[in-house]
């Protein structure tokens, strides 16, 4: 049987590009079940690999070999991603991030070449200052969950969604994705979140969230035999809501906010996930059952946000006592016992 790679037309397929496939198929998709969306942002990042070989090294796709790719190479497509491209160097991060995790995968794949493998991994990522966690303060959240108009049904399904997905600190598509399933609404209350490769995990209700869902289901007859599959929250044809639409009907409620500090605030799902892993520490929850409901794997990071609460606090204190530990001392060289007994030694 020939071990050369298999043709794509009338044009031989090198063995970057038959690695390629097989790792954002049958690795990424098929056996780590990474999403979509994850998918996508690595699909894009060799993208730019491709990219950046053909318009740098005058290497075009078809031509692009395993061998040409090394430490130079993924250097050099560094430092064009932040020079050319102008990729903050978070993106560059996260573009490094995809080539590593390709290129651990390619170690048992290409023994062969296993050194050169190990030497690009060892590339660093680049440091950078990371952004405050942005979050909103309880009472913010308090006034963004009460603006729906809860006497039309259009206005009962925003309050009960909003309050679903602060309660749940679900990711947007984790609530897109929600069925009636998905929910369980009898003592104790808890909804079934799908996240990042597929995996699911039980997050329980508030009281106040389960009874507002109680009361939308039955409003919806989604309550009724036969619709487990639903989703929970639709738009006018039926079909379940988008990321996009959920990010919408916040920005919706934002713009009638009073407050101006909600309503200029840079506002999305994930700012509400934000906010309501921030309020559960303030309040005591221990990093691990937040690590649980929010669905990370490392509790390294869950612990961002024990970092952005202390900092938090630290200014808020400063504010508060700036005058009752002063930096008033004498100056060394002033003193002239301390002078004698240094001229003494």
């Amino acid at each position: 049987m020939s071990s050369r790679p298999p043709r794509q037309g009338s044009v031989m397929a090198t063995d970057f590009a038959v690695f390629l496939r097989r790792f954002l198929t049958t690795h990424l998709a098929g056996l780590r079940g990474y999403s979509p969306n994850t998918i996508v942002s690595y699909r894009d990042a060799f993208k730019l690999l491709i990219c950046y070989f053909r318009d740098e090294r005058s290497t075009p796709p078809e031509k692009l070999t395993l061998e040409l790719i090394d430490v130079a190479a993924i250097t050099g497509f560094l430092d064009w991603l932040q020079t050319s491209r102008r990729n903050t160097a978070s993106t560059r991060n996260q573009r490094l991030a995809a080539v590593d995790s390709f290129f651990t995968w390619m170690q048992s794949q290409d023994p062969a070449r296993m050194a050169c493998y190990q030497d690009i991994l060892a590339i660093p990522a680049k440091k950078h200052d990371r952004p405050a966690l942005a979050h909103l303060t309880v009472e913010q959240t308090r006034q963004l969950l009460a603006l729906p108009d809860r006497s039309t049904r259009k206005g009962r399904r925003d309050a009960t969604l909003l309050a679903t997905l602060y309660d749940t600190a679900a990711r947007a598509q984790e609530l897109a994705d929600l069925t009636v399933r998905d929910l369980r609404l009898d003592s104790p209350a808890m909804a079934v979140l799908t996240g990042k490769g597929r995996k699911t995990r039980h997050v329980p209700l508030a009281d106040n969230t389960t009874a507002l869902l109680v009361a939308y289901l039955a409003e919806q007859q989604l309550d009724r035999a036969g619709h487990d599959d639903y989703p929970v929250f639709f738009n006018q044809h039926r079909s379940k809501l988008s990321r996009g639409g959920i990010a919408w009907i916040i920005r919706k409620y934002q713009a009638q906010a009073a407050d101006p500090a909600l309503a200029n605030a840079h506002l999305s799902p994930h700012i509400l996930r934000h906010s309501k892993v921030m309020h559960l520490y303030d309040v005591g929850i221990p990093l691990p059952y937040i690590r649980d409901i929010l669905g990370h794997v490392d509790l390294s990071t869950t612990e961002i946000y024990a970092r952005a609460s202390t900092e938090a606090k630290r200014k808020a204190l400063e504010a508060a006592y700036t005058d009752v530990v002063t930096t008033d001392l004498p100056e060394w060289n002033q003193n002239s016992e301390l002078l004698n007994w240094l001229a003494s030694l």
